[in-house]
C-alpha cells in the first residue's frame, strides 16, 4: 500500500543532531482513519481518546488507521508515559502512525545539549523532565548523563525517526503546515513541524485537505483546505480528533 518513502537526508537545520525525518506517501486508504490532535503529556486523555476509537470502529472490517499529529511531550504532567505507551503496541485491530510536533525537535535539542538556559524548559521542558524523574534545575555536566540514565534509547529514537509527513489520496497530515508552491517531497521538516496558517490565505493545495494540529483554537477548526484539531488539550482539558472514512465524509471527536 505505501506508494514511496522519502528517506532521511543530511539534516540542515532545527534540532541540533536530527536527520531529515521522513515522509510517507501511500496510494490508497484504508476504511478509517482517526486523526489525533496534540496530547502534550495528558496521558490519561489519549487513553480516553483510544478507547472511544476502539468503541467506534468495532463494527467496521478492513484496516484502520490511527495518525497522531505530534507534541506527545511538554506541559501537561505525563509526557514520559505517552511516550512509553506509543512505544508499545496499538489498539487491536489498528495500525498507528507517529508523526513528529515542533516539540519533539526542541526535546531533541535538549538532549543533544542540555543548558540550563536551553528555551524548551520554558516551553513545557521542565514538566516533561519531572515526568521523567529529573530535576530540570540540574547544571549540564551531571544532566547529560542523568538524561542518558533516565531517558532510554527508545524513547530517543522514537523522537528522531517520526515522520513529518503522512500523505494519502485527499488528505495530508502535518504537525504544523504546508508551504504554498513547494511539492510535498520537497516541504521542509521546519516548515512541517513549525508552520502555523495565516488567517485568510487560501488552501495551500486544491488536491487534498491538510489535517493539522500546532496551533491551539476552542474546538476543531475547518476552514477552506484543512483542518485543525489541536484544541490545547494541555490548557483546556480536552483532547479532540477526527475521523475519515472511505467515502471522504468527516466526523469530530473529543475527550474531556
Amino acid at each position: 500500500m505505501v506508494r514511496h518513502l522519502i528517506k532521511r537526508l543530511p539534516f540542515r537545520g532545527g534540532a541540533s543532531d536530527v536527520r531529515s525525518r521522513p515522509k510517507l506517501f501511500f496510494d490508497d486508504r484504508p476504511e478509517l482513519i482517526y486523526a489525533i490532535g496534540d496530547i502534550h503529556g495528558c496521558y490519561p486523555l489519549l487513553r480516553k481518546m483510544e478507547q472511544l476509537i476502539v468503541q467506534d470502529a468495532a463494527s467496521v472490517s478492513g484496516e484502520k488507521w490511527i495518525i497522531l499529529l505530534g507534541d506527545y511531550i511538554d506541559r501537561g504532567p505525563e509526557s514520559a508515559a505517552v511516550l512509553d505507551h506509543l512505544l508499545g503496541p496499538p489498539p487491536s485491530g489498528f495500525e498507528r502512525f507517529c508523526l513528529a510536533g515542533n516539540h519533539e525537535d526542541l526535546m531533541l535539542s535538549y538532549l543533544d545539549h542540555p543548558d540550563p538556559g536551553h528555551h524548551w524548559l520554558r516551553l513545557g521542558g521542565r514538566e516533561t523532565l519531572r515526568s521523567f524523574g529529573l530535576d530540570p534545575a540540574g547544571s549540564a555536566p551531571s544532566m547529560k548523563a542523568l538524561l542518558e540514565n533516565r531517558i532510554s534509547p527508545e524513547h530517543v529514537e522514537f523522537l528522531r525517526s517520526a515522520p513529518s509527513l503522512l500523505s494519502v489520496p485527499n488528505f495530508t497530515f502535518v504537525h504544523g503546515g504546508i508551504r504554498r508552491g513547494v511539492p510535498l517531497a520537497q516541504q521542509s521538516d521546519e516548515d512541517l513541524l513549525w508552520l502555523r496558517p495565516e488567517l485568510g490565505a487560501s488552501a495551500p493545495s486544491d488536491d487534498f485537505l491538510i489535517v493539522h494540529g500546532h496551533t491551539p483554537v476552542r474546538q476543531v477548526e475547518v476552514c477552506p483546505g484543512r483542518i485543525n484539531i489541536d484544541t490545547g488539550a494541555f490548557a483546556s482539558g480536552m483532547l479532540s480528533g477526527l475521523k475519515i472514512d472511505r467515502s471522504n465524509k468527516l466526523f469530530k471527536l473529543a475527550v474531556s
